[in-house]
C-alpha cells in the first residue's frame, strides 16, 4: 500500500476557494501513485486563523466536502481530507475530519475531542467531540484523531480497544513545538503497536509558523518517511510512503506486549 501525505502551505494570500481548487488537483495527481491520501487540519482557513472561522465554517455537505469527494472519486483513492470548521445548524462550531472512499462517498467523520488553547482559541470557540471514530478500510481498522489529540494516549488506547490498527492524524502543529510532534507520533505507534500517518501543515497561519515533518511510523517506531520542517518553519511537500498493513498483526504476534495490559 502507498500513502501520500500532502503537507499544505496555508498561504494567507490564497483564498479558501482557490486553495480548494489547487488541493483538489494535488489529490487527483495521486491517481496511480497512492492508495490513501491524507491532508492536514483546517487547511482551508488556517489552524490559528481564529477570526476567519465563523465566516468560513461549513457543513458536512459544504464546498470542501464537495470538492474533496470529487477529487477522491477522480483519483480513485481513499482520501482523509483533513479537517474543516464545521457549522452544525443546531449547534456550535466543531473541528471535523472527513474520510472519503474511492467512490467519493463520505465514509466517516470525526469531531476533535481535545481542543487546543486552554481558555482561548479553539478551546473557547469550538465544541468538543464526544465519540471515537474507528472504521474499516482496506488498510485495516483506522482510528481518526486530530492534532492536539496526539498528546492524550488514553484516546489512542480507547481506539485500540475498538480494534484500531492504524491511526491517521491531521494537524496544524506549530514549529516551536515540532519536536513534540515527532516524538508523540512515534510514541503512539510504539505503545499501540500500530501504524501512524500524521500529516501536518506548512507555511504560516495567522503569524504562527507551522512545523511540517509529516510522518509515517510503523509499529516498532521506525520512521518510514518524513517531510521537511523544523523549529523555524516548513514548506509544502507531498510525502509518498509505501507501507505494509500486515506489519501490525506481525508485530503484535512477535512481541505481544499488549497481552500483558492491566486494566484498572
Amino acid at each position: 500500500m502507498r500513502a501520500s501525505l500532502v503537507q499544505i502551505d496555508v498561504n494567507e494570500i490564497e483564498s479558501a476557494d482557490e486553495r480548494r481548487v489547487r488541493i483538489a488537483e494535488l489529490v487527483r495527481a495521486q491517481r496511480g501513485v497512492a492508495d490513501l491520501v491524507v491532508l492536514p487540519e483546517l487547511w482551508t482557513l488556517g489552524g490559528f486563523a481564529y477570526e476567519a472561522w465563523a465566516d468560513g465554517a461549513e457543513t458536512l455537505e459544504g464546498p470542501t466536502a464537495e470538492a474533496m469527494s470529487a477529487a477522491a472519486r477522480d483519483a480513485g483513492v481513499w482520501l482523509h481530507a483533513g479537517s474543516i470548521v464545521e457549522r452544525d445548524p443546531e449547534g456550535p462550531l466543531c473541528n471535523t475530519s472527513l474520510l472519503f472512499a474511492p467512490d467519493g462517498e463520505l465514509h466517516a467523520w470525526y469531531r476533535k475531542i481535545h481542543r487546543f488553547g486552554f481558555d482561548s482559541g479553539e478551546a473557547a470557540m469550538m465544541a468538543a467531540g464526544e465519540e471515537l471514530c474507528v472504521v474499516d478500510t482496506p488498510f485495516g481498522r483506522m482510528g481518526l484523531a486530530t492534532c492536539y489529540d496526539l498528546r492524550f494516549p488514553e484516546l489512542f488506547r480507547a481506539m485500540l480497544d475498538q480494534g484500531a490498527e492504524l491511526f491517521v492524524v491531521p494537524a496544524a502543529w506549530p514549529a516551536r513545538r515540532v519536536g513534540h510532534w515527532s516524538l508523540l507520533a512515534r510514541a503512539r505507534a510504539v505503545e499501540e503497536q500500530a501504524l501512524v500517518l500524521a500529516c501536518n501543515t506548512a507555511g504560516t497561519h495567522a503569524g504562527v509558523p507551522q512545523g511540517g515533518r509529516s510522518v509515517v511510523v510503523d509499529p516498532w517506531g521506525t520512521v518510514l518517511g518524513e517531510a521537511n520542517g523544523d523549529e523555524s518553519g516548513s514548506a509544502e511537500e507531498v510525502l509518498t510512503v509505501s507501507f505494509d498493513p500486515e506489519v501490525v498483526a506481525r508485530t503484535r504476534a512477535e512481541f505481544p506486549v499488549l497481552r500483558d495490559r492491566q486494566k484498572w
